[in-house]
């Protein structure tokens, strides 16, 4: 008679079922949300950013939660594997686009890059990673039972996490210098002229309101959750499929699941939505020749209003 082959438990345990069905939850409540709140304020760009990242994750812990009543089967945890690698991918793209946005509002001059660009160099270092991390995770999901082929996949995995979380530090690093340099009002470059007023007079830069400080808050709180969550993946794929951080279940439910759900809750509540004025606030524009050395514009008694108003003043005179 002949013997099957003893099954391997891929995981290195079993996944609690109770975590599982409460990520799946989670992530459920936050997609529908974000599919209201993307509808309601026609956002569309949310749809293949956050809610296509709830999506992903719902998949991913569904997966796992099958995996709670079948341990040895590989199908599920071929779909887990390769689904939480690239689910939070969308949110990290949100960051990006949010950024864009904000530096529109607050003076793109204080910037390296225009709000356009922020988004084309950095979205496509995102796609670059999610593509690499899937791929990875194909190869290494479809190669159970050969080793080599189980290490080339989770090496393909690791390139593609280091680069998003090196595109990650570089976007990080581009904004901070970009928000130094807007508190100290040291721009790198001559603001643009306003088309909408004279050809002598340029916007100034724009106001901080309580909204922009919230949706900027939002932006640093999900950056910080997903670059732990970045590092942890980069460090449990160093130490291999077969090492201990990838076989403890509860560094992957508080550093992966945990952090993501923290993120895309962050963008559930300080949304853009309300938080994004449609307006651009901005300071008065003044006359070129009265801007400051570095470039800025500031408030001058040769502001557009009062100049305005000297000139109502003369036609009474005329009058």
């Amino acid at each position: 008679m002949q013997v099957d082959p003893p099954q391997e438990n891929l995981y290195g345990y079993v996944p609690d079922r109770d975590v599982c069905i409460i990520f799946v939850v989670l992530f459920s409540i936050t997609a529908a949300i974000h599919l209201v709140e993307a509808i309601y304020f026609r956002m569309s760009w949310l749809f293949a950013t956050a809610v296509f990242a709830g999506v992903a994750e719902i998949i991913g812990w569904s997966a796992r939660l099958w995996s709670s009543y079948s341990p040895f089967l590989q199908d599920p945890y071929i779909m887990q594997l390769c689904v939480t690698i690239i689910a939070p991918s969308p949110l990290v793209a949100a960051l990006f686009i949010l950024f864009g946005r904000i530096s529109e509002r607050l003076g793109e001059h204080y910037g390296r890059l225009s709000p356009m660009w922020y988004s084309i160099i950095f979205l496509t270092c995102d796609i670059i990673s999610l593509v690499t991390q899937g791929v990875g995770g194909g190869i290494a999901g479809s190669s159970i039972g050969h080793q080599d082929d189980v290490d080339l996949g989770g090496n393909i995995m690791l390139a593609g996490i280091i680069f998003q979380l090196a595109s990650i530090s570089v976007f990080v690093v581009l904004m901070g210098e970009f928000f130094v340099r807007y508190f100290t009002d040291h721009p790198l470059r001559q603001p643009k002229k306003d088309p909408a007023v004279e050809e002598s007079y340029v916007p100034a830069r724009g106001v901080l309101t309580l909204k922009l400080k919230l949706l900027i808050t939002s932006v640093l709180a999900m950056t910080i959750f997903l670059v732990i969550r970045s590092v942890y993946r980069m460090i449990e794929l160093i130490d291999g499929f077969t090492g201990k951080i990838i076989q403890t279940e509860v560094y992957f439910n508080i550093f992966d699941g945990a952090m993501v759900v923290l993120a895309i809750y962050t963008l559930n509540v300080l949304h853009p939505g309300w938080l994004l004025e449609k307006k651009v606030p901005r300071t008065e524009a003044i006359a070129l020749q009265q801007s400051s050395p570095s470039g800025s514009p500031r408030a001058s008694l040769l502001s557009l209003n009062l100049k305005g108003q000297a000139n109502n003043v003369n036609e009474g005179y005329a009058e």
